[in-house]
């Protein structure tokens, strides 16, 4: 069976996104520096249509694991975007334009009904409003054995986690400050955590934890 698992970036005092998030600034104030490191890479640069060139460095082994034996998707709506409340009058499509970087079926979490997205290159959204156990189930068994990988935002994989359905960790870790935004995790003092590796590289540190049950 494949795992549940996520890889994210946070800063050094622990936050996954800044304050103000916003449809203009998705990660509030600073939060892209979060990704600096990343979006440099010829690897992930290759997952977005119209992206060329690029580096390779340390991190490249990171980012081609991460995208490696993914069956599923699951995500929170802040991850997918748009506005809150009511899907309006459903013009809202993600970030990623047309052709998202995902390939495999994704499913949103969110407390408003919406019919599935099938969108080009594979991607398919679809939209759970039981919350956050029910979506990784459905994404289990859409992966057929393949791993599930967690999106953000940071309540989601908090929640995720005090479920226990996360299986694998990977935090990489920015020189950055925010001062305040959304932590990954606030809450989880008890959760325990056994780590795997760590990977230095430019910009950043990668550590992945198994999480013990």
């Amino acid at each position: 069976m494949g795992k549940v698992r996520f890889g994210v970036a946070i800063s050094l005092d622990g936050f996954m996104a800044g304050p103000g998030q916003s449809v203009e600034h998705p990660l509030g104030a600073g939060g892209m520096r979060l990704h600096d490191w990343a979006f440099a890479l010829a690897a992930w640069r290759r997952m977005h249509v119209g992206l060329e060139g690029g580096v390779e460095n340390a991190s490249t082994q990171v980012v081609e694991e991460a995208l490696a034996n993914v069956g599923a998707f699951v995500m929170g709506r802040n991850m997918f975007g748009g506005h809150p409340g009511p899907w309006g009058d459903g013009s809202w499509r993600g970030w990623w334009g047309e052709t998202p970087p995902f390939h495999a079926p994704v499913y949103v979490v969110t407390h408003h009904p919406r019919s599935p997205l099938a969108m080009r290159g594979g991607t398919t959204f679809a939209f759970v409003t039981e919350g956050v156990e029910a979506a990784v189930a459905r994404a289990r068994e859409a992966a057929g054995g393949r791993d599930v990988v967690l999106g953000g935002g940071a309540s989601l994989l908090r929640q995720a986690l005090a479920a226990g359905l996360v299986d694998e960790a990977g935090v990489s870790i920015v020189p950055v400050l925010l001062g305040s935004g959304e932590r990954l995790f606030d809450g989880l003092g008890g959760l325990a955590l056994e780590q795997l590796r760590a990977i230095e590289a430019p910009g950043v540190a990668h550590l992945r934890y198994r999480v013990v049950r």
